[in-house]
C-alpha cells in the first residue's frame, strides 16, 4: 500500500496548498508536514487501487461531474422552495429503494453523498452486497424500483462509474 499512501500524500499536499493561497515558505513546510502526517495515518485506508489515478479521462468526467451537481442542486432547490412556499404544501414524504450499479466503496459514498446534497432526497441507507440504497424522498413520484432509479440515481450513476469504476 505504498502509492495509495504518495497519492494521498500529495492529493493532501494539493489541497494543503490550495486552500493556504497564496503560498509562503512557513504554509509549504506545514503542508508538507501535515500531508505526511495524514498518509502516514491513512494512507492504507484511502486508495484500494491506486492505478486509477493514473488516467486523466477519469480526471475530465470529474470535472463534468461538477456542472451536473450544481445543476440538479439548484433545480432541486426550487423545486424544494416551490413546494414550501405553495399554499397546499404538495409533499408526499417517503422512503425509496433504488438500485445502483456502482461496486466500489468510493463511488457508492460519492453517490450517497450526492443524493444527500441535493435538496428533497436525502440518503437513508446503503446496500452494498446487493446494490440497493435506501433514499428519503420528499415528493414520492414512484415506488417502482426502476422509475425512482431513472428519477434519483441515474443522473449521477452513469458519470460517477466513469470517474471511479
Amino acid at each position: 500500500m505504498r502509492k495509495s499512501r504518495i497519492i494521498l500524500f500529495f492529493l493532501a499536499f494539493l489541497v494543503w496548498t490550495l486552500l493556504g493561497w497564496p503560498v509562503d515558505f512557513q504554509h509549504l513546510l506545514v503542508g508538507i508536514l501535515i500531508a505526511c502526517l495524514v498518509a502516514f495515518i491513512t494512507g492504507d485506508m484511502f486508495v484500494k487501487r491506486p492505478h486509477v489515478f493514473k488516467s486523466l479521462k477519469r480526471y475530465l468526467w470529474f470535472l463534468y461531474y461538477i456542472p451536473v451537481f450544481i445543476w440538479e442542486c439548484i433545480k432541486a432547490n426550487f423545486d424544494v422552495a416551490y413546494r414550501v412556499g405553495h399554499p397546499d404544501l404538495p409533499i408526499k414524504p417517503g422512503i425509496v429503494k433504488v438500485k445502483t450499479d456502482l461496486k466500489s466503496d468510493t463511488a457508492l459514498t460519492f453517490l450517497a453523498n450526492s443524493i444527500t446534497l441535493t435538496p428533497g432526497t436525502m440518503s437513508v441507507d446503503v446496500d452494498s452486497e446487493n446494490g440497493f440504497l435506501y433514499v428519503h424522498w420528499i415528493s414520492v413520484q414512484d415506488q417502482d424500483v426502476e422509475k425512482a432509479t431513472r428519477i434519483i440515481v441515474k443522473r449521477f450513476e452513469d458519470i460517477l462509474k466513469k470517474v471511479f469504476e
